[in-house]
């Protein structure tokens, strides 16, 4: 917060430390060493700004300094102010990239390289996340036999399906969240991931086509089936991927105004 209160989080702080201790002393096969690190510089910063006169802070503070992981306070994983120097993309060449990423259904008939994938995903994983859940997985398919069984589950792809090079199910993990409140949020945020995924794809020479998820019992079944998901995992939509074939057409989307899409102010008369 811009104007930081001298004592703060004292709702939730016992059980996040609880929470890392826990963590800490299990197994930390699971976790990644920058997870680790990133709990450790926040906690560590916590404890240096608030208030230590507050007992409950004080006794939390000498608990969590027995349990820390050193990590090494250079860089840390903490709050920091943008540098706005490094960005060189201005709209209008944004604009164009926008434009030029269009659902593409005819693809070049060659693999795709898996580190072109990773990197528009580590593109993704950079897109908005509530609380940083990062609620989603992209499970990546790129032997033909199962592109063709993965994408023959969605609706939406007869006629063009079997020249998909590769294709991803985009998954979300309603594991995070106990409320009802929250139960959207898989969606947003795997959205989110999927259209920044897109953007970069496009970057590298590579097209792609969000498909539609139909979110019919069915369906819903038969990918749980097949990927073996969890109960708590929901397909949220399928991305085909590959080199577009250039001699190809792609369909004209007329798109909406402005006005027809934005407003500003508008409430009920």
């Amino acid at each position: 917060m811009k104007e930081r209160r001298a004592v703060f989080a004292l709702d939730y702080i016992e059980e996040t430390v609880e929470a890392y201790i826990k963590v800490i002393t299990g197994s930390l096969e699971s976790v990644s060493r920058k997870n680790i690190k990133w709990y450790s510089d926040v906690l560590t910063n916590y404890f240096e700004v608030v208030d230590s006169s507050n007992e409950k802070l004080r006794k939390l503070k000498t608990l969590f300094e027995k349990h820390i992981v050193n990590t090494g306070y250079e860089n840390a994983s903490i709050p920091y102010q943008r540098d706005f120097s490094i960005l060189n993309v201005n709209y209008d060449d944004f604009y164009k990239l926008c434009k030029l990423r269009r659902s593409v259904r005819w693809y070049e008939n060659k693999p795709v390289p898996r580190e072109l994938i990773d990197k528009a995903i580590s593109a993704a994983a950079l897109s908005p996340s509530a609380c940083n859940r990062q609620p989603f997985e992209f499970r990546v398919f790129d032997d033909k036999a199962l592109v063709q069984e993965v994408a023959n589950v969605s609706w939406g792809t007869l006629g063009f399906s079997h020249n998909f090079p590769a294709i991803i199910v985009v998954i979300g993990k309603l594991e995070a969240y106990f409320d009802e409140r929250d139960r959207h949020v898989i969606y947003i945020d795997g959205a989110l991931a999927s259209m920044s995924f897109m953007y970069a794809l496009e970057t590298l020479g590579l097209s792609s086509c969000p498909i539609n998820w139909p979110d019919v019992k069915k369906f819903e079944n038969q990918m749980e089936a097949l990927l073996g998901l969890e109960k708590n995992e929901r397909p949220v939509m399928l991305i085909a991927l590959g080199y577009p074939d250039k001699q190809a057409l792609v369909p004209f989307s007329e798109k909406k105004d402005l006005f027809e899409i934005r407003s500003y102010n508008k409430v009920k008369d």
